[in-house]
């Protein structure tokens, strides 16, 4: 079986605007607004449905309905290709992934769990090129889809805090079922990954290790630098061209801080002071950050500052790749992340190990302050 998987950058909400909408710039803040339209749900659900998976719903204290989904250890034949995308035009980018597991399936006794956490206006079912990844290591892997995204129910959203809240609200109802075995690993792209950083920060000594791929340090800066970025965009084709056109006549004058004001009274939260680098700094967990170095969504600085953030924190640049085609490297990524988390598994308490530089060295750099390994 083979799919051709398209993916979206986890912050393209302007995307989701049509010149019938009357969303103002900090609602846009406030909730996503429905799923990337660079996303091709249709074929994700359709390979899905062929996987052996289990999934379900656990309803939060603040009333949402929090979808999940769980795949066992074992082989599902994954063969992925990845060919560097021509995305820039706001165009779907794609990859191809090769499916063939064994009929019947085997489960394999997991070597411990990992819950990953999509980006924003993404859903759990878009991570599964790497859901399989990490399942094809050894590792029981669940799904999360946020509030707002997938299958879950809405409500105003967090930036990570009220989220990371419900995330653990989740891994403890599962591992009560016996999903959750084993060591527990976070995994999370963009939004993603600054959720698992909460998460992990306010779950203490029961999370082994976290992998967080693009996160933003503060998210006041990071709108701050987003939203300009994604407003200046020359797009090809035409129907990219015009939704970039009206987000530009609709939102390029308007002042950033009185848009984050606007969307601090309706969220209940100060984005300023939603300070990723705190929990970074607090974490008890070993964390390896992934950054690109073109990332311009969420720019490279951010990733710096939350290297600096904590000795037990280790940061991987990798040149030439940026906040859309970072998440698709696994051909570069897989082993890495597995090779860490297999060795973090095993090291001595306190002690968190440093990555290894793939064999493709001409393609990554270690950063640490910007020049070697941070740790």
């Amino acid at each position: 079986m083979m799919m051709r998987l398209l993916l979206a950058c986890a912050c393209l909400w302007l995307a989701a605007c049509s010149p019938t909408a009357s969303t103002s710039l900090s609602e846009r803040l406030v909730s996503p607004g429905g799923a990337s339209p660079l996303l091709d749900q249709a074929h994700i659900a359709a390979t899905i449905a062929t996987l052996p998976n289990r999934s379900g719903y656990i309803t939060s204290r603040e009333h949402v309905r929090l979808f999940w989904r769980a795949f066992d250890a074992g082989d599902y034949g994954l063969r992925y290709r990845y060919a560097r995308p021509r995305h820039e035009g706001g165009e779907p980018v794609d990859m191809d992934l090769r499916l063939e597991p064994p009929r019947p399936f085997h489960a394999q006794a997991p070597r411990g769990t990992v819950v990953v956490l999509h980006g924003w206006m993404m859903s759990g079912d878009a991570m599964l090129p790497w859901s399989l990844q990490l399942a094809q290591s050894g590792y029981r892997v669940i799904t999360i889809d946020l509030r707002n995204h997938g299958h879950s129910g809405g409500g105003p959203a967090g930036y990570g805090t009220v989220e990371s809240d419900e995330v653990i609200e989740v891994i403890r109802a599962l591992r009560a079922r016996g999903e959750v075995q084993g060591p527990l690993y976070l995994f999370g792209v963009s939004y993603g990954a600054a959720t698992a950083l909460f998460a992990a920060e306010k779950l203490g000594g029961a999370v082994q290790g976290v992998v967080a791929m693009e996160s933003f340090a503060n998210a006041g800066d990071a709108i701050r630098s987003m939203i300009p970025h994604l407003l200046a965009s020359q797009p090809h084709g035409w129907q990219a061209q015009a939704v970039a056109a009206y987000a530009r006549w609709r939102y390029a004058d308007q002042d950033m801080d009185a848009v984050i004001a606007a969307a601090n009274r309706r969220l209940g939260v100060d984005l300023d002071q939603v300070d990723v680098s705190r929990a970074v700094a607090a974490s008890r967990a070993c964390v390896l950050l992934l950054h690109g170095d073109q990332d311009q969504h969420i720019r490279v600085d951010q990733g710096r500052r939350l290297a600096q953030a904590s000795p037990r924190a280790h940061y991987i640049e990798m040149r030439g790749e940026d906040h859309i085609t970072l998440p698709m490297r696994i051909d570069l990524l897989g082993g890495v992340v597995d090779d860490w988390m297999s060795r973090d598994m095993s090291a001595p308490d306190g002690l968190c190990p440093a990555p290894r530089t793939p064999v493709e060295a001409n393609f990554m750099a270690l950063a640490g302050g910007v020049g070697g390994s941070n740790g």
